[in-house]
């Protein structure tokens, strides 16, 4: 007879194993299923984030930072470093360690909740009275029996037709994460977050690094004014990045790979590279879970179709994550399977697609959240916008990185902080006090009226608002 339990969680990502620990703190019996595996063999979740994405490109981004602060901006603090050199077998062994310990730390935590975690792949078998029947294939098969299953499955990285990822040549972001040493030249496909992130990690480290991206725009995600901010600071930094290209042949050889490309002049190109990293997007994982044995809906896109709680189609199933609608960000996947397991429970779990955060980890760092002016625009909504540079605040002066800027944008009648865009040093972290903001519906006089720490980075949250009132203090 197979192991019953009240929840069921299939994918040990953020979303996941979020999931299954709320679940567990409100009473239930839960089980996790994972199949990512570490080096030897053994369990390793905390998906894509943990394994292949946020940790171990914010490790590498960390590690390539400290070596191009010693490298070019020690001396302007009286530092002299003679024999400078980069380990780079040591600089990914590093990264290796911070993502085990993050592996072990939520194998740590689903034994501290009592949650019953299995190493395989899950896959629906059948409906059964009161739940579903899944399979799990890892070492051994077997049978568990969940009353409400919540699928958490995660993302591909998505491939260029007829270009498949070899992580040799091609590299995904799997591979991109895995090179043993720094390649002489560089190319990125896409100039996402991905593509920024790890050209950045090698740019620093000597790589001639060229990015090829199909918009013409750079970052048209992000607010216009601040894209274009970074795209001063990446081309002062010697990344090259060609917009509004078209991609064409892609050869692979002993030497390197070669991609032909038309340029937005309509010029045809060549560029040679030792490595290629495609950065293009990330499709909805539902590969192996046999959705057909239970009629799971999927959409054109291959996602999981639900509604705005998470429900499937399928009573007693949910997903979260990326292999939903939304953004593919860890932190959506961590609120929505926190909300699910609490509707589980009876309760009223709540995400707010409005105020969920999202960050470039490049240097500078770029972050926003709500609405971009182009968008506000686009809207017909009526705004005031304050813009404050970090040129002007004095801690910024002191680190030495006075690279741009904080814009607050608000409700031209009601004043209420529709969009926050930062770029410059740690805006990952100075994007947090805007998220608040935004959830309690402050408006910019609020901001502008709260005492900041003096001297600190946030003062230029502080002066973006009092700049939408045309009143900065230091500016």
């Amino acid at each position: 007879m197979s192991k019953q339990f009240d929840v069921i969680v299939i994918g040990g990502g953020p979303g996941g194993y979020i999931a299954a620990i709320r679940a567990a703190q409100l009473g239930k019996n839960v089980a996790c299923v994972d199949e990512w595996k570490n080096i030897t063999g053994g369990p390793a979740p905390g998906g894509t984030c943990t394994n292949v994405g946020c940790i171990p490109s914010k490790a590498l981004l960390q590690s390539s930072e400290h070596y191009e602060q010693a490298s070019h901006h020690f001396a302007d603090h009286g530092i002299t470093v003679k024999g400078l050199s980069m380990d780079v077998a040591k600089m990914v062994a590093r990264k290796d360690t911070v993502v085990k310990q993050n592996n072990d730390g939520i194998l740590y935590l689903f034994k501290k909740n009592k949650i019953s975690f299995f190493h395989g792949r899950a896959s629906f078998v059948k409906a059964v009275e009161n739940g579903y029947e899944i399979k799990v294939t890892g070492a051994a098969e077997e049978a568990i029996t969940g009353q409400q299953i919540i699928i958490a499955t995660g993302s591909n990285a998505r491939a260029l037709p007829g270009t498949p990822f070899d992580e040799e040549m091609i590299l995904s972001n799997d591979g991109a994460l895995r090179l043993g040493a720094a390649p002489k030249k560089l190319g990125l496909i896409g100039s996402g977050v991905i593509g920024l992130e790890m050209g950045s990690v090698w740019r620093r480290l000597g790589t001639d690094v060229t990015i090829l991206e199909g918009l013409p725009t750079f970052l048209g995600v992000v607010d216009e004014q601040i894209a274009k901010e970074a795209k001063k600071a990446f081309d002062k930094q010697g990344l090259k990045i060609e917009l509004g290209v078209t991609v064409g042949e892609i050869k692979t050889g002993k030497k390197g790979v070669n991609i032909a490309y038309t340029s937005a002049k309509g010029e045809a190109k060549t560029l040679d590279v030792d490595k290629l990293i495609i950065s293009i997007g990330r499709v909805p994982n539902t590969i192996g879970l046999n959705v057909e044995a239970v009629d799971l809906k999927l959409d054109e896109r291959g996602a999981i179709v639900v509604d705005g709680d998470c429900k499937t189609n399928l009573p007693g199933v949910w997903a979260v994550g990326d292999v939903v609608r939304g953004p593919m960000l860890a932190h959506k996947a961590e609120e929505e399977g926190v909300a699910v397991a609490e509707r589980i429970a009876g309760q009223h779990g709540h995400v707010n697609f409005n105020t969920i955060p999202w960050v470039i980890y490049t240097s500078p760092e770029i972050a926003w959240v709500g609405r971009t002016e182009q968008q506000l625009k686009a809207d017909g909504v009526a705004y005031r916008a304050g813009t404050f540079p970090f040129l002007a605040n004095g801690r910024a002066r002191a680190l030495g990185d006075t690279t741009g800027m904080v814009k607050m944008l608000a409700d031209a009648t009601t004043d209420e902080i529709l969009g926050v865009h930062i770029v410059g040093p740690m805006a990952s972290e100075l994007i947090a006090e805007c998220v608040v903001a935004m959830e309690f519906r402050a408006s910019a006089e609020d901001i502008a009226r709260i005492c900041h720490a003096h001297p600190s980075l946030s003062e230029a949250t502080k002066e973006a608002a009092l700049a939408v009132d045309k009143r900065t203090l230091n500016f």
